[in-house]
Parts: C-alpha cells; structure tokens; sequence
C-alpha cells in the first residue's frame, strides 16, 4: 500500500467512524485491507492528511481518545442553518462545577461549594456523570469519606483536548486573553466565579431544589 492509498484509508476510516479513532486502531484498519502498517508510518500519513486538510472547512484533531475529522470552529457560525436540533445549552452552575472539576481536581463536593457559595444540587452532579464528563476518582480521608471528582476522558474529546494541560491557563482567563482556548463555555464560567469569589458562602442557597438519593453524599463503606 502506498502512501496515498494509506491516506486514503484513514480518512476514509475518521469519517466512517463518527469518533475518535486512535493509533492503534487505525493500525489495525489499515492491517486489515493490506500489510501490518508500522506505527510510526501510520502516524506520519495522519499528520500527512492534517497538511493537506490546511486551508480547508475541516480539519484532522488529535483529542484525548485518538483522532478525527471535524469542521473547523472558524466554520460553525455559517453552518449553523444545516443543525436543525440546536446544540445543548446548560446553566452557568452547571459549567461552573465542571470548571472547577476540570481545573481544581480532584475535588469534594463540598470544596466546589465553598468556591460556589451554594449547595451543588444533585441533578448538576447527575447530568455531568451521566453526559460521562466526570467521574467518582477516589474519597478523601477525613470523616464521612466524601467523593472526589475528576473529568474523563470523554470530557477531553468533547471539549476538543488530548490533555488537561491543553486547558487554557487561569491567568490567560482572568487577563480576558482572546487567545485562551476553544473552550469558551468553560472559560467564561470561570470568570463568573471570578465575580463572587469573594462572595461569603450562603449555604442554605441551592442550585435547583433539594437533593434526593444523592450517592455522593452515602459513599460506600470502606473495605476492610
């Protein structure tokens, strides 16, 4: 298989896919329609396709569970008539607790109402566990063992990063720098934190209502 078939068939593979695709399965693809591909020959011809999609409406973008094709962001706004189901619009406590998850992690529930100043409802928590953006990563040893919470990996894709680091620094953030990342949603609920960071807690305060069978609230017992 030459170098432009191999392209070809990854291409082919991150537009069939419908999600990120990574080294070694594109390996595996290529493997099966010819000769076991070298690792380091499969990357290159990715990078390859990246080059030759400069220029273009789209784009090859490495994220957290491998690679895929997807329209540039600087394409989004024209596009906007063909998505007839506008994209999700969540609250700002919503992005708030996943901001501070992202970049305080790992993180109690009660840390993230310390800085929030209100009672983190059980649906925000829900919703973001079950859009698989955050997860239980262990429990802090003081007493009644509460849960902490760190992001995902699907997290990472959704938000277009390979890794944590790629998030933009908080400096960049509160300096309202235009070149602090895609990731404006979480930005800007960072910098409404900012606003009332310094706002003394209010407790008896909650987001959407009393919480209810909340499991991070009960944490299973520790085993002997």
């Amino acid at each position: 298989m030459d170098e432009r078939q191999l392209r070809n068939v990854i291409e082919a593979a991150l537009l069939a896919a419908g999600h990120p695709l990574s080294l070694d399965k594109l390996m595996g693809i290529v493997a099966a329609v010819g000769e076991v591909p070298e690792r380091a020959v499969v990357r290159k011809a990715v990078e390859a396709l990246a080059e030759e999609y400069e220029g273009r409406g789209i784009e090859v973008k490495e994220v957290a569970s491998g690679y895929r094709v997807q329209v540039k962001r600087s394409m989004t706004d024209l596009l906007q008539p063909l998505w007839e189901e506008r994209a999700p619009r969540y609250t700002r406590a919503l992005l708030e607790t996943l901001a501070l998850v992202a970049y305080r992690q790992p993180i109690t529930r009660a840390e993230i109402e310390e800085v929030r100043g209100v009672s983190v409802s059980t649906n925000i928590v829900r919703t973001l566990m079950e859009r698989g953006w955050i997860r239980v990563v262990g429990y802090r040893e003081v007493p009644g063992r509460p849960s902490m919470l760190g992001t995902t990996r699907e997290f990472l894709d959704y938000f277009g990063l390979s890794k944590l680091e790629d998030l933009p620094p908080l400096s960049a953030i509160r300096d309202d720098d235009p070149e602090a990342g895609p990731q404006s949603d979480l930005v800007d609920a960072l910098r409404a934190l900012d606003t009332h960071d310094e706002d003394p807690p209010n407790h008896g305060a909650t987001d959407d209502g009393p919480d209810e069978d909340d499991p991070l609230r009960n944490p299973p017992a520790q085993e002997a």
